[in-house]
């Protein structure tokens, strides 16, 4: 026979073959038999390579089917020999689409032992990643090329695909106790040589310390409020505390407000300078010196903003890890939760949604082992109870998803009581001007309350010990924000009511 391959050799114009098509698709299917057949040999392999794979895995079609009907049988404890498995699969209706009894016996009959099971099926599942990632990839080209995609419908697409192939395909390895240990005796002897007793980042607030020892590395916690109670202006004041007054570097991430309006209130806040004064610059003397003097504060701070509207989870994640990685940063402040999506994803209503970007938050929590403080809303629940207890926000309020409750290692509600013209708690103490911050849940430790003095007009929170002779002025943060669902008018703040900054 000819060899058509020399047909063109020397002739003008030919062109190599595309490296870029006709290829074969990541796989190991000599692989896949051994793994199969280590599974009927050896009753304990299993438990081995249950997390490790999934019927989908396999490149294979009967090799799917044959692990289907493997995994069922362990999951109800029955035995798995030649016999069971053509038993199982002649029930599901398979038995003669993976080639019969004598398939089963050929690839049992090459495995011995099921010594190296668990590095096959490690690498099984690189074959499969690799294919979904291949997927992926091809399916992005394919719309890329369509002129009427829209680009930014397919950036999110993108980034919720990768997410999940991501999620999907984590690893979670087993540690034995001991290195956990000696790392938590450390964490203890450093808590004891601190007089404060913290072990985690300072709040700035004496009676939070007390009952949290800090926030804590890898934790969850979610403050949550009804409109006008000041969520926003706790989330400054913390990050003033920890990395003004602290030199801790956190990130903020301002869904909301864009990163002149949140400097605006951190000034407002370290100044104390009224935000009114601050909007139409009618500041006096000694204000303006004041400004000079505590301004340098703020600058040197390492506080990191930003402020891109409607993030997504894998945008935070993948920002995160780099301020982490670049700026040292030892805590991030999201505000808030339900302003952040999952583009891309698959959604049968928004609760899931919002689940989703819970689970994921406390998730990048673990891994950069930082804390991630994230504003919440709450349901209207409230203003439909009466008396000083109803008003009393309550884990059942948290809005849209029972998953931030679960999700949370600590839950704190801010609530003002003076704004439902309560002004004595049970105990007799002067509400006037003051704020509950509630620890409604704490994973690690107690739950009470913790009473602050608010300065609607400074945008700040205090402990009273602390609070300026001053008067406060009633009303506090009565003008919403997309949160509240208020508007906004694109200024750097908007107008705010007699003389306190607007939530």
């Amino acid at each position: 026979m000819p060899d058509n391959r020399k047909k063109n050799n020397g002739k003008k114009g030919t062109s190599p073959i595309d490296p870029n098509f006709a290829h074969v698709q990541p796989q190991a299917v000599e692989i896949e038999r051994v793994v199969l057949g280590a599974l009927m040999v050896d009753s304990d392999a299993f438990s081995v390579v249950s997390e490790l794979l999934k019927p989908e895995t396999f490149y294979e079609p009967r090799h799917q089917k044959i692990y289907e009907a493997i995994r069922n049988m362990n999951m109800d404890e029955r035995p798995v020999d030649i016999m069971t498995l053509n038993d199982e699969l002649s029930k599901m209706g398979e038995i003669d689409k993976v080639g019969g009894v004598d398939y089963l016996m050929e690839i049992s009959s090459q495995v011995a032992s099921a010594a190296h099971v668990e590095s096959h099926a490690r690498i099984l599942a690189e074959k499969y990643m690799q294919r979904q990632l291949i997927h992926f990839a091809g399916d992005i080209e394919t719309k890329a090329y369509d002129s009427s995609v829209d680009v930014d419908e397919l950036m999110q697409q993108a980034e919720g695909s990768l997410f999940q192939i991501s999620q999907n395909n984590m690893k979670q390895d087993f540690t034995q106790v001991a290195p956990v240990v000696k790392n938590a005796v450390e964490i203890l002897q450093r808590a004891a040589s601190n007089k404060g007793g913290l072990t985690g980042i300072p709040t700035g607030y004496t009676g939070m310390d007390e009952i949290t020892s800090g926030w804590q590395a890898s934790d969850l916690v979610i403050i949550a409020g009804r409109p006008a109670m000041g969520k926003t202006s706790f989330a400054l004041s913390i990050a003033k505390n920890v990395a003004v007054d602290y030199d801790v570097p956190i990130g903020f991430f301002s869904l909301e407000m864009n990163n002149v309006q949140l400097v605006n209130r951190l000034i407002s806040n370290v100044c104390e300078i009224s935000g009114k004064k601050i909007l139409n610059g009618q500041l006096e003397q000694p204000e303006w010196e004041r400004l000079d003097k505590k301004l340098r504060k703020l600058t040197g701070a390492p506080i990191y903003i930003d402020d891109t509207p409607g993030l997504s989870v894998f945008e935070l994640r993948t920002k995160a890890r780099r301020l982490v990685r670049e700026k040292g940063v030892k805590l991030l402040m999201i505000d808030y939760l339900q302003l952040m999506n999952a583009n891309g994803m698959k959604f049968g209503s928004r609760q899931e949604e919002v689940s989703t970007i819970s689970r994921s938050l406390k998730g990048i929590a673990k891994e950069l082992n930082i804390p991630v403080l994230a504003l919440s809303q709450l349901s209207r629940n409230v203003e439909n109870r009466e008396g000083l207890e109803g008003k009393r926000p309550q884990l059942s309020d948290l809005r849209e998803s029972g998953a931030i409750e679960q999700d949370a290692d600590m839950v704190l509600f801010v609530h003002r009581p003076e704004y439902y013209h309560i002004y004595q708690d049970e105990k007799g103490n002067d509400l006037h001007g003051m704020a509950q911050i509630i620890i409604a849940k704490h994973r690690k430790g107690s739950v009470g309350d913790v009473l602050l003095n608010f300065r609607g007009e400074f945008t700040r929170f205090q402990d009273p010990q602390d609070a300026a002779a001053a008067p406060v002025e009633e009303g506090g943060e009565i003008v919403g924000s997309r949160m509240n669902g208020g508007g906004q008018d694109g200024s750097p703040l908007p107008p705010p009511p007699a003389e306190n900054l607007p939530f």
